[in-house]
């Protein structure tokens, strides 16, 4: 859950909200054949060094300074209307997740606004109203599983009744695997208009396909991470970024959506990583590592290949969601 400062009760005095909340990978849809009646599900990881932090306090008026300072913006506006509130604010992002690049910064950027907004204002709302006042979560609950609880999560898709696609699962990921995150600065995954249009491009997917990827989750993927079996847990992720990459080909111009991610994840494949793929749209993608030797000893060599126009990142999973802490104004 988000770790709140035990100490905050009643604001008696003037307080500023800090919250971190954590990027996240997404690793592939389970069902887009929605045959059984639910379509979408999917599963995506929480991690600690990519990540968004902000300040709110109240102010006149609704302001924001830093990056992505008009979403956070935006996101204010938006919820004091809705809530009702007949305040002000005024938010400092210190640093923000990269925009349109698969780690889910608009929802990460809303939700923090959001539980800044219901700290500072003593408002009780909980994560999928929040997200449903943002339209975030319109088709994956994995980006408000990591913020709510960090870890690896699962969420159960869309269905004819839901709202916010539930979260199914949520476990703790090894403290000692690593993820080589791989970031093409010059390339945006789709999003807004073109995402929506996307999806209603995109070709049904086999019943027999999706049936196929369910079974890889439940049967190796999931048993593997409790187990903390890196190999099958790797060849499972791998089996389903193939899948999921090849059926979203055509509108991303190949499995993966950076002609030079690609190649990177080739030459990693090429070293002995099975798994490996790309988070959301793109264009980050990712590989997994047993331990930190092995990322660092990879990135070390991958960097001079790719010094121009890549940045690779070793990660840590944060097995915690968002965390929340208040600064008092004294009298």
């Amino acid at each position: 859950m988000v770790a709140l400062d035990p100490d905050f009760t009643r604001p008696e005095h003037e307080a500023t909200i800090t919250i971190a909340a954590p990027a996240r990978l997404h690793m592939g849809f389970l069902d887009m054949s929605g045959d059984l009646g639910r379509r979408f599900g999917g599963l995506g990881l929480a991690l600690s060094e990519v990540r968004t932090r902000l300040s709110v306090h109240r102010a006149k008026g609704v302001s924001a300074e830093g990056p992505s300072s008009e979403r956070a913006a935006r996101s204010a506006a938006t919820l004091l209307e809705v809530l009702g509130i007949g305040q002000g604010v005024r938010i400092h992002v210190h640093e923000a997740i990269p925009e349109h690049a698969g780690l889910g910064s608009g929802t990460q950027i809303s939700l923090a606004v959001g539980a800044a907004l219901m700290r500072l204002f003593e408002r009780d709302c909980h994560l999928p109203a929040l997200a449903q006042a943002t339209r975030r979560g319109l088709r994956s609950g994995i980006g408000i599983g990591a913020f709510d609880s960090g870890g690896f999560v699962v969420d159960g898709g869309h269905g004819e009744r839901t709202a916010i696609p539930p979260v199914i699962a949520q476990m703790p990921f090894p403290e000692d695997w690593r993820v080589i995150v791989i970031l093409d600065r010059a390339r945006r995954g789709l999003n807004g208009a073109a995402e929506v249009l996307a999806f209603k491009r995109l070709a049904p997917m086999r019943p027999e396909t999706a049936g196929r990827l369910c079974r890889l989750l439940v049967m190796q993927l999931l048993p593997a991470l409790a187990e903390r079996d890196f190999t099958p847990f790797s060849a499972a992720i791998a089996a389903i970024q193939d899948t999921v990459g090849d059926h979203f080909a055509s509108l991303q111009g190949g499995r993966y959506t950076s002609p030079l991610i690609a190649e990177a994840l080739g030459w990693l494949r090429a070293q002995g990583v099975t798994g490996v793929g790309q988070s959301s749209w793109g264009p980050t993608g990712f590989a997994l590592c047993e331990g930190p030797a092995e990322a660092e000893r990879l990135v070390r060599a991958a960097r001079p290949r790719w010094a121009e126009s890549l940045t690779f990142l070793v990660c840590t999973a944060q097995n915690r969601g968002a965390e929340v802490m208040v600064k008092r104004k004294a009298a």
